[in-house]
């Protein structure tokens, strides 16, 4: 599955630094000098990153083979993406890539099934959106209502709160 890791943005001086937009929280993993990111539009990379650094809380990038503003600038509005299964499993049983949610089929404890994870959102709090038939559900991603997530058997399980679904509309 390929996952988004950031987007270019503006040039930075005149060497070929661009500022990138990071959307993982792993910037120093995804981000070294000679890692290889492919691209959305795919005609603009690969782009190997030569060189990294942190300049006023942004994430400045120069890729091989950009030599001057002109060449960063036309990069900027690409979206740079890695394959999920480069990512090495997290060593903390309570945490999960996006890329190891999406997919899982969704129960309840007592063994209704909901749906399946579709997306994960992390803006403001950490949600799953799960697709139930034509319905979409946002379950809150945490542990008083996700009691397991076992990545293995492709399971998710939910202890929803009275209200979060509706299980008669939802079936």
């Amino acid at each position: 599955m390929q996952v988004t890791v950031g987007r270019i943005g503006r040039p930075h001086g005149v060497r070929g630094d661009v500022v990138v937009g990071v959307r993982t929280d792993e910037p120093e993993l995804r981000f070294t000098p000679g890692s290889r990111l492919d691209t959305d539009p795919e005609d603009v990379g690969p782009l190997t990153v030569a060189a990294v650094r942190w300049h006023s809380g942004e994430l400045l990038v120069r890729f091989e083979g950009v030599r001057d503003r002109d060449a960063a600038g036309e990069l900027r509005g690409t979206w740079l993406i890695v394959d999920s299964s480069t990512f090495a499993p997290s060593d903390d049983p309570d945490e999960f890539h996006d890329s190891e949610l999406v997919g899982l089929t969704v129960r309840t404890v007592d063994g209704t099934e909901i749906g399946v994870v579709e997306d994960v959102s992390h803006s403001g709090q950490d949600l799953l959106t799960v697709r139930a038939g034509t319905r979409e559900i946002l379950v809150p991603f945490v542990r008083a209502i996700v009691t397991d997530v076992d990545v293995a058997n492709g399971v998710l399980v939910i202890d929803p709160p009275p209200g979060l679904i509706d299980l008669q509309e939802t079936l």
